[in-house]
């Protein structure tokens, strides 16, 4: 098992470069399918899911824009349950089909946080597209609409995803050593 260290914690790869491939193909021909015709806004949410919002626009076959938000609930590799905004919705969402794209969804308070602001802004619809979901840790009660793939409740980094800061540049996803 393929092992990397990040700061002074230690990972073992845990979801390698192809089957990411797959599941963020997979997203996208269910979004085509789904948005053929009708011009959505994804709205990616920073810093995590950049590397996934730029795979997924490159296999979308739609036309599509793409915004980007960050907002910070964690605090090394605990969430603090708190959701700060560090750069909000700028585009106009009014009567716009928004496609929020996440790297993960745990607890799920971020996303219903900014699904609640969404939903004020008059969208046609809005829809999730995450990569992870973590089932186990999950609190609120919104759809994921487009998913990669569930796993479980591990702390993980690469593709996106990091600890403090550090691993997002990781190709394969890996999950901490206990």
């Amino acid at each position: 098992m393929t092992k990397v260290q990040v700061r002074e914690l230690v990972f073992e790869k845990f979801i390698g470069k192809d089957e990411i491939d797959v599941a963020v193909q997979k997203v996208a021909e269910e979004i085509n399918r789904d948005y053929a015709g009708k011009n959505p806004l994804l709205l990616a949410i920073l810093n995590g899911s950049f590397i996934f919002a730029s795979d997924l626009m490159r296999k979308l076959t739609i036309p599509c824009e793409i915004s980007f938000v960050k907002f910070a609930s964690y605090a090394g590799t605990l969430t603090t349950s708190k959701v700060k905004e560090l750069i909000g919705v700028s585009e106009e969402l009014e009567g716009r089909h928004i496609i929020v794209v996440e790297d993960i969804v745990d607890t799920g308070i971020t996303m219903h946080k900014l699904l609640q602001d969404i939903r004020e802004k008059n969208p046609i619809d809005v829809r999730v597209a995450c990569f992870c979901f973590k089932p186990e840790a999950f609190e609120k009660s919104f759809s994921i609409d487009y998913l990669g793939m569930e796993i479980p409740n591990d702390f993980i980094v690469g593709y996106g995803l990091d600890y403090n800061g550090y691993g997002r540049n990781l190709p394969d996803i890996y999950k901490v050593v206990k």
